[in-house]
């Protein structure tokens, strides 16, 4: 061969040659000791051997790196994970079909009967609505006097965080045009309102309650809002709520109820119901995740209605528990509460929990059609003494009303150990917040507010959460099955709070008399999706008595 040829075929069996392979990748430098990850297992109830351990400290330290990756994403608060919760058994849909809406017919007056509009401040929606188609007064009129006392009551309760006066004025101005152009859009039309401080609302303050939020001003509107424009309804202000969906602490204060002055409104709903039962809104939307409208509707003696999970869109509202969040009108009567949510709920093809089922009021209903069980258990464990003799007369009121009761045991024993589910979902909602240091801003800084809770949060493990929501599935079956049996369950208001929250079934409360001085509340569970049926009965209980005519002391 000659040795140009030999030189070529060189070249071409080098340019063939296997690249010799990279020498093999250190495994990265442990970021943790085995002392640091078995001390954090015996957090977590786990005990490994040391060469486990040791096996363990590169996964732990790539999964670091991962999670700084994660973190350097820009995600939005309002964004929710791609995973949700469904209330009820696989396969069971609420019925199709039309709504039966058929509110009671309250005829207004023939002539004004007050002498003063502010005598109107009490006034059911069903009521105020009745003079206002009737042109016995204006909204321009109710909206005035309602911010008149907003001014005045308003900084004694601390309820309010943004008075919209320049806003109600001109939508109760457009209200009052269209009502004597004959153009009637139902119930709300014309009725002044006040909205939880979560609900975005566009060149309006939405604070959230919370320091590092409390010059938000959002550039759209939330469902909510929108659907209770389309309705006519006129806007007084954003309300105060806990920071961050948490009691009636507030950047301002603690919210205060009109009860009792020394006390607070409970929350986090804090503000739509103080103002409610201060008679300083028409009506008021709150939300509630394990509490928030029930607990301070009781304490500021007004009705609190927490609709169906997935019954009205949170699009634009604060996400706290993506799984559990739940919006809810909070009145002064049971039937305002069917008005409200009948304007409020239905799909708007953004929030993906929302499910089309028709909502059904009928206040005629007899109640003999319902079957109604108590959780006579429950009443039965309440301490001797003022509190369980309002409830037996409660219950004796609701006998003669004609309820028939029957007692029961729901099913919400495991309810206590699922807490977790709400806690991981809420420090997830504002773990940038608790990483870059800002909810050190808020005033609760105590064992159980949520910076705390943010922080210890942190260390719920990820198959510790799945595993609860996995149980969350359980109790879902045993709450369907037992409502197969029942329409309605009359019980203390705080005995299936928290169960209920997890399975979405919805809640009513109303006032039932009082205990030194303060309200003190009933509540009635319904079935998913079918909320007519426990205001059916709170409604014959409103009417055989007379605890949500009570005005507090502060009015």
């Amino acid at each position: 061969m000659e040795r140009r040829q030999w030189l070529q075929l060189m070249a071409v069996l080098s340019a063939t040659q296997t690249v010799p392979a990279q020498p093999p990748e250190r495994p990265p430098t442990p970021k943790f000791s085995r002392d640091q990850v078995t001390s954090a297992l015996q957090l977590l109830g786990l005990e490994f051997t040391e060469s486990q351990v040791d096996a363990m400290l590169p996964g732990l330290g790539r999964a670091v790196a991962d999670y700084e990756k994660l973190r350097k994403i820009d995600i939005p608060l309002d964004t929710e994970p791609a995973v949700s919760f469904h209330p009820g058994l696989p396969g069971r849909q609420p019925k199709a079909g039309p709504s039966r809406f058929t509110p009671l017919a309250r005829p207004a007056p023939a002539k004004k009967t007050w002498s003063s509009v502010e005598d109107l401040a009490f006034a059911p929606v069903t009521e105020l609505s009745a003079l206002l188609r009737a042109r016995l007064v204006t909204s321009t009129e109710l909206t005035r006097m309602y911010l008149d006392r907003l001014k005045r009551f308003g900084p004694k309760l601390l309820c309010v965080i943004t008075l919209t006066e320049e806003v109600a004025l001109r939508q109760a101005k457009a209200a009052d045009a269209e009502i004597r152009a004959g153009k009637y859009r139902g119930p709300l039309h014309g009725v002044p309102y006040g909205l939880k401080d979560l609900f975005a609302t566009k060149g309006i303050r939405t604070t959230w309650g919370a320091e590092p939020f409390q010059d938000q001003v959002p550039d759209y509107d939330c469902t909510v809002y929108t659907r209770l424009k389309k309705a006519g309804g006129v806007l007084l202000g954003k309300l105060s709520m806990g920071a961050l969906a948490q009691g009636g602490l507030w950047f301002g204060g603690m919210t205060k109820t009109p009860w009792n002055l020394e006390l607070t409104s409970s929350g986090s709903s804090a503000g739509s119901a103080a103002s409610t039962g201060a008679g300083l809104v028409g009506f008021a939307i709150g939300t509630e995740t394990r509490g928030s409208i029930i607990s301070p509707s009781i304490r500021c003696g007004t009705v609190g209605l927490r609709p169906t999970y997935g019954r009205v869109p949170r699009t634009g509202a604060m996400g706290l528990s993506w799984t559990m969040d739940k919006v809810g009108p909070i009145c002064r009567s049971v039937e305002d509460c069917a008005l409200v949510l009948n304007a409020m709920y239905g799909p708007d093809g953004h929030d993906r929990t929302v499910t089309a089922a028709p909502f059904h009021w009928e206040p005629r209903q007899p109640l003999g059609r319902l079957r109604v069980g108590i959780a006579q258990k429950s009443f039965d464990q309440m301490a001797a003494g003022e509190s369980k003799d309002v409830y037996l007369k409660a219950i004796e009121d609701l006998k003669q009303a004609g309820v028939k009761l029957t007692p029961v045991e729901v099913p919400d024993s495991m309810a206590g150990a699922l807490g977790l589910i709400l806690t991981a979902e809420a420090a997830t909602a504002f773990d940038d917040i608790t990483r870059d240091g800002r909810v050190s801003q808020l005033k609760g800084q105590a064992s159980g507010d949520w910076p705390n809770t943010f922080r210890t949060a942190r260390l719920i493990p990820a198959v510790e959460y799945l595993r609860a929501q996995r149980a969350r599935t359980i109790l879902v079956e045993q709450m369907e099955k037992f409502f197969d049996n029942w329409d309605v369950v009359v019980c203390p208001p705080f005995s299936s709070l928290g169960s209920t929250n997890l399975t979405g079934h919805p809640q009513v409360v109303v006032p039932c008399g009082f205990v030194k001085g303060m309200p003190q509340g009933l509540s009635f569970l319904g079935r998913l999706w079918e909320e007519g049926a426990p205001l059916r009965v709170a409604l014959a209980y409103e009417q055989a008595t007379k605890w949500h005519l009570q005005r507090p002391p502060l009015a």
